[in-house]
């Protein structure tokens, strides 16, 4: 089925946004290292869930984790963490939808990476997309002429640098998931994703248990939005890595970009933030790249 890793990617694309906007919510009142740690500690049971799932319903056994796994997810795991906390930070400075914006110049930097360390070639239709895409993504995220919003360097560098720090990420995960010898990738892509949450996990449940213990009895006391942030995270987690495992991370990524399409309604709807012309026009732009990838 080749289309199915384009499957697997919107229906990420969308949890992601859910997932996004239930952090939001939460930085108010975690932090926004708190808000982080919620994706990954409440998304760790979902996690391993989902591997018992996997490894009872396809019947294959569970794979060796080789140094070559192991050294790819630890890398992704950390870049994910970094990510994520970037990605919030500029949350609190912009709107929603530029925020998002911002970050998704990511696929120009997976398209670099994976060539150089995974050697994914880039053809000349796959360039065009991801151009044009993320063009689409700068019209989207500059500032409105008729209102206060302004532009400051603050949220656009921590944007950039949260699509940087994803693209190391989706390159490491998808590294993982290729290093591990199994027949199944719904299996290499659900170990990968369950070792990965539980390294994050344990990674910021030490930095907040020596730092900032206040933090972590908050999180409890919010177990309810949280627990909801942390499925729909593992939920979009696992759709991203059955893409990986059957597509590179350039075109997973770049595809991807729909989601501006989610959040966009998604910031509409719950934050009332409107749209703008520029805005409406970078959407054009997404659509088009993302219709020359599927065509590609």
């Amino acid at each position: 089925m080749p289309w199915l890793w384009a499957i697997f990617t919107v229906i990420a694309a969308g949890g992601q946004v859910l997932r996004n906007a239930a952090q939001k919510e939460l930085t108010a009142t975690l932090g926004t290292v708190g808000a982080t740690h919620v994706r990954f500690l409440f998304g760790l049971p979902f996690g391993l869930l989902f591997l018992v799932l996997v490894l009872v319903g396809t019947g294959v056994p569970f794979p060796k984790l080789n140094p070559a796994m192991l050294s790819w997810t630890v890398v992704a795991a950390l870049a994910q963490i970094g990510a994520t906390a970037l990605l919030l930070a500029a949350m609190r400075e912009r709107s929603f939808v530029a925020t998002t914006a911002y970050a998704k110049t990511e696929p120009v930097q997976v398209a670099l990476f994976g060539l150089i360390f995974l050697g994914d070639h880039v053809t000349f239709g796959l360039a065009l997309a991801i151009l044009i895409a993320t063009a689409g993504v700068l019209v989207m995220s500059w500032p409105r002429s008729n209102t206060d919003e302004i532009f400051t360097w603050k949220p656009a560098l921590l944007g950039i640098a949260s699509g940087g720090m994803f693209a190391i990420a989706a390159i490491g995960f998808r590294g993982g998931i290729r290093a591990l010898e199994t027949p199944s990738f719904v299996v290499a892509a659900t170990v990968t994703l369950a070792l990965g949450l539980l390294i994050q996990t344990v990674v910021l449940t030490t930095y907040l248990a020596i730092l900032d213990r206040k933090v972590l009895a908050e999180i409890v006391r919010a177990w309810r939005p949280s627990l909801f942030a942390g499925f729909i995270g593992a939920f979009a987690s696992q759709m991203w890595y059955l893409a990986f495992a059957l597509e590179t991370a350039a075109k997973v990524r770049t595809l991807a970009l729909v989601e501006i399409l989610f959040a966009q309604v998604l910031s509409r709807n719950l934050f009332k933030q409107n749209l703008a012309s520029r805005e409406a026009l970078g959407i054009g732009l997404i659509v088009l790249g993302v219709i020359i990838l599927l065509n590609h």
